[in-house]
């Protein structure tokens, strides 16, 4: 039955809904009342047009096509569009296509039926679009962030996770197992962490993976519920941050924490933790462990003569040797300065010891050179075994500290194992290097001088400065003897030479200041004081500054001075000094080891036969024969010769037959203090 569109127009024009009806070639048929009063025809110079020509240019192509597919098909066809209101503007409606029969059999009508949602659809509009922002949000961030269910599988994932777990961007139809996405090795981790999220509590694990070109990286999970009304959880987020390059930073300072920064090697902290592991599976193990401690001989004369980056490059250097040299499962530390620490598990015993200890301690052989310059050193080592000597590591420290401080208290250099009477040696030279300071700090040094003499007549021709010292507890002038230590120290040796020589140069221009004619005075010089390399120039120039003659100053060195390691440092020195005017004396010759080619090629002016020699002259005819021959080694030399320790008038009497013309000793008057010279001068 056809259906009379006129017949029906009062009932449709009394709809809300906008209503077109037109044949299939686009042409009007009807329109009511609310599509006229919309688009605008029902003013004049308005004509109804098809319905098409009000679509929005984005939609137009797709109704068109639905459109014309309508034409087949007695289902109607839902659209959505935007249509052009008669000012121009667009609302949005939803729309239903469906044929209908014209007024006769012939003829097919298409009705549209338009519905306003254009406020529903701003808001879904509106929705999508925060969507898409927060999409690009998520997408921005560079930490992965996953929605997980409660089961496990991925609901939603931004690109960064994407990209981290492999999976392309435009992935959009998640559902697999999370974890299945992880490397296996954290599996539990993660099982773990999703069955506590599961259960409404955060958690967190950590990750890594292995990326495309085969970097590892780290990563910090962390897993927050996120419920429903009911308190249940409906879907898991999860945040994994990428920390790879935290954990590098980590690692550094851990290594940084752990390393000597200079050598490479385990400072002294990591070097104590390992130590007590080695000790621990000793133990349990019974077996050996060997401990050195070896610091390089006269340190701080490398840095004072060359710098302190020699100093730098001679411990860099031993360190990669000490590496190399060490056997596995040793280990090495620098401990600080210039001391090292080995640890040798799984020793035979004491001779194994020595000769992994020989081994280190030759490192410094091999030349060193820096700028030019052979950097001359010298090695100590001490050690201990435990369980022996301690079974812990302090105790072990300190029984092998020990025996190098024993070792170090000689000529230095070599290798020393401890054993229990070593600890009162090493008391002894920690208190006289503690006087020594306080010596020093309280500027007690007090010079007292011995008169030297012609043995015929008993002119005075010379004093000898010997050093004193007055403790607070005894007004007596303490001997050099009670602090012995010191003068092997560099720096200390050092210390009460500058105070001990400052002193001497201040009598003398005291004396002179006081119109006197003072005789040259002799000042002690220990070994250690050379090794600075710039005695001589120190010296010269304190001599000047005291305005006092060269020719009234004479050094006196002990025999073995010219025979240690440095000896080149005391040789360059007093050859300065004698071209300056200063003579030059060696003490206590034929104690040492000045060989009679050393005396003949050294500047020496002047040598002093021990009082050893003189006291047993009287009773050995041997000893005589030594006296004999080196007074006349001296006369042959061309060298002075002054006897020492003469304290009998039979003493001064055979010596002058021997021809020996000069000597010191108590039968001519006992050291005196410098207040007191000017008398014996005058």
């Amino acid at each position: 039955m056809s259906i009379q569109v006129v017949d029906h127009s009062r009932v449709l024009d009394l709809l809300p809904q906008m209503i077109w009806i037109g044949s299939a070639d686009g042409s009007t048929t009807y329109c009511n009342v609310a599509w006229r009063r919309y688009t605008g025809i029902d003013r004049p110079g308005h004509s109804a047009k098809c319905w098409l020509d009000r679509v929005h240019e984005d939609e137009c192509e797709r109704m068109r096509a639905l459109w014309l597919g309508s034409r087949n098909t007695d289902t109607p066809r839902e659209i959505e569009c935007r249509i052009r209101d008669g000012r121009g503007q667009y609302r949005w409606f939803a729309g239903s296509l469906a044929p209908m029969d014209g007024t006769d059999a012939n003829t097919t009508l298409q009705c549209v039926t338009f519905t306003d949602i254009h406020q529903r659809m701003r808001g879904e509009l509106a929705l999508v679009e925060h969507v898409k922002v927060q999409r690009r949000m998520l997408d921005a961030s560079v930490d992965c962030i996953k929605v997980i269910d409660p089961g496990g599988s991925l609901q939603h994932m931004n690109k960064s996770g994407c990209t981290a777990l492999g999976i392309a961007e435009d992935e959009r139809s998640f559902g697999m197992k999370w974890l299945q996405l992880l490397p296996k090795a954290v599996h539990q981790r993660g099982r773990t962490a999703l069955r506590a999220a599961r259960g409404g509590k955060s958690a967190r694990f950590p990750g890594f993976s292995v990326a495309a070109d085969g970097a590892a990286q780290h990563w910090d999970n962390l897993l927050t519920p996120i419920q429903d009304d009911a308190g249940r959880t409906a879907s898991i987020l999860c945040v994994s941050r990428n920390i790879t390059s935290q954990r590098r930073v980590e690692e550094r300072l851990r290594i940084a924490s752990e390393i000597d920064f200079l050598t490479g090697l385990l400072n002294r902290k990591s070097f104590n933790a390992q130590f007590k592991t080695a000790l621990s599976k000793a133990r349990n193990g019974r077996r050996l462990i060997g401990l050195l401690i070896a610091d390089i001989d006269h340190f701080k004369q490398v840095n004072d003569s060359l710098g302190h980056t020699a100093g730098d490059h001679l411990l860099r250097v031993l360190g990669k040797r000490f590496k190399t040299c060490v056997p596995t499962p040793g280990f090495v530390a620098r401990l600080g300065g210039d001391e090292f620490a080995v640890v040798l598990p799984g020793i035979s015993g004491e001779d194994d010891l020595i000769e992994l200890a020989n081994t280190v301690r030759q490192q410094i052989d091999v030349p060193i050179a820096y700028g030019g310059r052979l950097i001359n050193g010298g090695m100590s080592v001490g050690c201990a075994i435990f369980p022996h000597d301690s079974t812990d590591v302090s105790g072990l420290m300190s029984s092998a500290d020990t025996a190098l401080n024993v070792l170090k208290q000689g000529v230095r250099g070599g290798v020393c194992v401890f054993d229990r009477t070593m600890k009162a040696a090493v008391r002894r030279k920690r208190a006289q290097l503690a006087c020594a300071r306080r010596i020093v700090s309280d500027d007690a040094v007090e010079p007292h001088y011995q008169p030297k003499v012609r043995l015929k007549d008993r002119t005075l021709i010379g004093l000898e400065a010997l050093l004193r010292w007055r403790s607070p507890k005894t007004s007596t002038p303490q001997l050099p003897g009670k602090i012995a230590e010191a003068f092997n120290d560099y720096e200390l040796a050092g210390q009460l030479a500058d105070i001990m020589q400052r002193k001497v140069l201040a009598d003398i221009a005291g004396w002179l200041s006081q119109g006197l004619d003072p005789v040259p005075v002799s000042i002690n010089a220990a070994w250690a004081e050379f090794l600075r390399d710039d005695f001589a120039e120190r010296l010269l120039k304190r001599i000047e500054e005291h305005q006092v003659p060269t020719s009234l100053v004479e050094i006196e060195i002990s025999d073995g001075t010219l025979s240690r390691r440095g000896s080149e440092f005391a040789i360059r020195a007093l050859r300065l000094l004698r071209k300056a005017g200063v003579r030059i004396s060696l003490d206590d010759f034929g104690t040492g080891h000045s060989s009679l080619k050393c005396i003949a090629r050294y500047p020496i002016d002047l040598i002093k036969i021990d009082g050893s020699f003189v006291k047993g002259m009287l009773d050995e005819t041997s000893t005589l024969a030594v006296v004999e021959a080196m007074t006349a080694l001296g006369t042959g030399l061309e060298l002075g010769v002054v006897a020492e320790g003469v304290e009998l008038e039979e003493q001064r009497d055979i010596l002058l037959r021997a021809g020996c013309n000069a000597g010191q000793g108590f039968l001519f008057g006992a050291p005196l203090r410098g207040d007191r010279i000017a008398s014996l001068i005058s």
